[in-house]
């Protein structure tokens, strides 16, 4: 690597989904809370090291899970993130899966979404500070590739690449839906990928998700409609490999790296449009983690 490239210490972020409030194998283990000007995140930070690597482990629901989709602080969680000095983000996410070919058990690398929430704040920027930020590829194919390479060599059931339907919740779908959504094409169903994905994004932290199939969702002809019990009952087999899965990776997303080949981390470059002197500085106050790389120029 040149001398003029610039070199990042990766620090690893983890979001547990349903079913994930910890990560085994951590040393150096310690719960923080972390402020933000986005309002309080899901739940304290647990802060440590795998394999000598840095992380910052986020359960997305707080444990025990009291929180329900609709309600999560999705800014303060990727704020919370940044503001620890997160660079890439593993999201795991339990889902429903759209396809035959994808039973419950498998995991999915996510490449695509289908955003369809409609009741949650999906943007750090707004009026006094204008931001478009491209999200056609919203996810990082560095980390997903770390991702295919660690699971096929645990022998997980694991498929790279698929699109992933967020609703918004916190009811599971009606049969029609979810007809339309195979129509579509969509791999698997869930309830937070979104605005998580595009709020990363915005943060220029690289982000990917690990879909973890937990039903059928109700479409299956011969598999009963979604419920909690099913859902919580291969969440716990599930649970365990992605726990291994996380193991794996960690070690390989924590080695010396130079910029993100796919942009992720310069995600804001280019997108700033409101012009410096009509911007609101208390915005700008805020944006301090998430926008200071460009702010501060």
């Amino acid at each position: 690597m040149s001398t003029d490239t610039p070199t990042i210490e990766p620090v690893i972020g983890i979001i547990g989904g349903s079913g994930l409030y910890e990560i085994d194998g951590l040393t150096d283990k310690e719960w923080r809370t972390v402020e933000t000007p986005w309002g309080a995140p899901s739940d304290q930070l647990l802060f440590g090291r795998l394999a000598g690597v840095r992380c910052v482990f986020l359960p997305r629901h707080g444990r025990g899970h009291p929180i329900p989709p609709s309600r999560l602080n999705y800014r303060a969680n990727i704020d919370a993130l940044k503001r620890s000095g997160v660079t890439d983000i593993l999201s795991l996410s339990a889902v429903g899966s759209l396809k035959e070919e994808l039973p419950p058990g498998h995991f999915v690398i996510v490449d695509q979404f289908i955003d369809r929430s409609f009741a949650r704040e999906k943007s750090f920027f707004d009026t006094g500070c204008v931001a478009h930020v491209s999200v056609a590829d919203p996810v990082c194919p560095r980390i997903g590739d770390v991702a295919q390479t660690q699971g096929e060599a645990l022998g997980l059931a694991i498929v790279r690449g698929g699109t992933y339907l967020v609703m918004e919740g916190p009811q599971f779908s009606t049969k029609a839906e979810s007809a339309l959504y195979r129509q579509w094409g969509c791999s698997v169903i869930g309830m937070t990928n979104m605005p998580e994905a595009k709020l990363a994004r915005e943060a220029e932290i690289c982000y990917a998700t690990v879909a973890m199939v937990t039903d059928y969702d109700c479409w299956h002809p011969d598999h009963d409609s979604v419920t909690v019990d099913a859902v919580v009952k291969v969440m716990s087999a599930n649970a365990a490999n992605a726990k291994a899965l996380v193991k794996a990776m960690i070690p390989e997303l924590g080695k010396t790296r130079g910029l993100c080949p796919a942009g992720c981390d310069r995600a804001l470059e280019y997108a700033l449009i409101t012009a410096p002197d009509a911007r609101d500085p208390a915005l700008l106050e805020k944006l301090d983690a998430v926008a200071g790389r460009v702010l501060r120029r």
